[in-house]
């Protein structure tokens, strides 16, 4: 093995352990959904669009896909799990409506894995073609998981609060982001993971500077016209 294959190893190995915190970050959220028994405006955005893209990278992650990304496969299903797990906390807090829509989404997320997991298998034969299919559709789930955040992000500007955008889960999108964004820089080169890596890295960067921006409202009410936070429908 040389330098650089062991050097993009420990890369992955440090992606890994990022990606792993990034997974879990969210935990204290769900903590206090669980300890409230509602969602209140929390939404399940990110946690929908993690889910699908985890379930891409284990996808392009697997040896008849995409050879030699152990790495990539074994993080990728730990985030699906936890997603699950999360998922189904935010389902039991959640009202009637909100439940709706969480099982319509997951369930339209499901058949577009089992439609790409058939088409890939059936209609390419060949690891270098289904990497290009899986490897832009994983890359187009990353960028959704990272910019999930997005319409929180409107809400920290309309609120000028971070309440609803927990620190720990941004720093934790800028750290992952880097991790593997360096590890698709190193030999072998794989452009699909730089391309929504990168982007996840500016995607950090902006939650970060609103994060600066409006911590100090964190704990305070707008009494001039800040919208009131109610519970989802």
């Amino acid at each position: 093995m040389g330098n650089s294959s062991i050097a993009r190893a420990a890369v992955g190995i440090l992606g890994n352990v990022i990606s792993f915190g990034l997974f879990l970050s969210p935990a204290p959220t769900f903590y206090g959904i669980i300890k409230k028994k509602a969602v209140e405006e929390f939404k399940p955005d990110p946690y929908l669009a993690t889910i699908m893209n985890c379930a891409f990278w284990v996808l392009y992650g697997m040896p008849f896909v995409h050879p030699h990304s152990t790495l990539v496969y074994t993080i990728n299903g730990t985030g699906v799990v936890i997603e699950i797990v999360f998922l189904t906390i935010f389902y039991i807090y959640s009202t009637n409506k909100g439940r709706k829509k969480l099982v319509l989404i997951l369930a339209i997320e499901t058949i577009l894995f089992a439609a790409v997991v058939l088409i890939t298998m059936l209609a390419f034969h060949d690891t270098t073609k289904r990497s290009l299919i899986v490897g832009v559709i994983s890359g187009v789930f990353n960028v959704m998981m990272y910019f999930a955040p997005l319409t929180v992000m409107v809400k920290v500007i309309k609120t000028k609060s971070v309440k609803y955008m927990p620190f720990w889960l941004s720093l934790a999108n800028l750290l992952n982001g880097l991790a593997w964004t360096t590890y698709a820089i190193l030999h072998p080169f794989d452009i699909y993971i730089l391309i929504c890596n990168s982007i996840g890295v500016v995607s950090g960067i902006v939650q970060l500077i609103l994060y600066a921006c409006y911590c100090s409202n964190k704990d305070e009410n707008n009494e001039d016209g800040d919208v009131e936070m109610k519970p989802t429908k």
